[in-house]
């Protein structure tokens, strides 16, 4: 584990200084990575093409790419999405990597070795699951967002509108539009300094947060119609087979909605959302309210995440995977723990 990796505000001496050592280590580099976890998010997707335009922007010698798996077709707007790639070259190396918005690096998936193979690599993340990888490293579990700690590591006179757009973009998702606990002064003085470097709010939440195609409403439909209400109505939980991806001829993008729209169910602690991957294996998605921290459950099982909202992949039958995760849900319905216990 890496020393002094984590730390409590971004408006600490601490974080400007950690902040320094990464960009002098990026006005270092002639050719840099940048990749983030498996399945990207929005926070995720936005750090990764803002951090690309703030070294294009300030250090143009710099050769960079972000790989990524495949990005939902609703962030493909933003400025650089469509110069994202897979897979590097045969012979292409990399004086520096960064991590972001990765917990773990087991969670760079395809592009872990990338990583690891580096002169160099960064890690920079807000989940409080991750525990310190790579040669230099910055959590900050009280942001809202990777995207929040980028814009104040850059600060906010360094950041063009193609940036700006991109790291608006995580933040919405991250706070869930600003409705998540986790959304602060801090998060809200970003968002409004971001705002007046030109950025279009309306278009960035309406395009990436709300508009559907007709296929991902119809399969949201059938994944609500098809929920089911568990521990007396305090758990919540639908799914989602391969045969029904290929029905309706979706994949795992087409999906995002639905377990945020299970959430908000009246009177539920916890939503589930499972859908099945190619291997037979599910990718669960956990959601949950102030009595339940999913991202224990979600640990307990290989997988990580925030208090409110994780995930892991879990191999089994669909009623075994329920009922061991509603186990767990349940133990802390039943026996809260109070912060002085964690």
């Amino acid at each position: 584990m890496i020393s002094e990796y984590r730390i409590d505000h971004m408006k600490s001496e601490a974080f400007f200084q950690k902040s320094q050592e990464i960009i002098g280590r990026i006005s270092q580099a002639g050719s840099i990575g940048i990749s983030g976890h498996r399945n990207p998010d929005g926070d995720c997707i936005g750090a990764c093409l803002a951090m690309k335009a703030y070294i294009q922007d300030h250090f143009p010698q710099a050769k960079v790419s972000v790989f990524l798996d495949d990005i939902s077709n609703k962030f493909k707007f933003l400025p650089g999405a469509e110069e994202v790639r897979f897979a590097k070259a045969e012979d292409e190396t990399f004086d520096l990597f960064l991590a972001l918005d990765c917990s773990d690096p087991d969670r760079l998936n395809h592009h872990k070795d990338y990583f690891m193979e580096a002169a160099y690599r960064i890690t920079i993340d807000h989940h409080i699951t991750n525990e310190g990888f790579g040669d230099l490293c910055l959590v900050v579990p009280g942001a809202s967002s990777t995207c929040e700690i980028l814009f104040y590591m850059m600060g906010e006179e360094e950041i063009s509108l193609p940036c700006a757009q991109a790291l608006y973009t995580g933040i919405v998702h991250d706070t869930g539009v600003f409705a998540h606990t986790n959304t602060g002064r801090m998060t809200m003085e970003a968002a409004g300094a971001l705002l007046e470097k030109g950025v279009n709010s309306e278009e960035i939440i309406d395009r990436s947060f709300y508009r559907r195609t007709y296929v991902q409403t119809q399969i949201l439909g059938r994944a609500l119609i098809e929920s089911i209400m568990i521990l007396d109505g305090r758990m919540i939980f639908s799914k989602v087979t391969r045969k029904d991806m290929r029905f309706y001829d979706v994949d795992s993008s087409d999906l995002d909605s639905i377990i945020d729209q299970l959430r908000l169910t009246g009177n539920v602690d916890c939503a589930l959302f499972l859908y099945e991957l190619e291997d037979g294996s599910f990718k669960a998605s956990l959601r949950s309210s102030d009595r339940v921290d999913v991202s224990r459950i979600a640990r307990s099982f290989g997988g990580g995440g925030h208090v409110k909202a994780a995930g892991c992949t879990m191999v089994g039958r669909v009623r075994d995977i329920v009922m061991n995760i509603a186990q767990e849900v349940e133990n802390q319905l039943d026996n809260p723990v109070s912060e002085d216990d964690d």
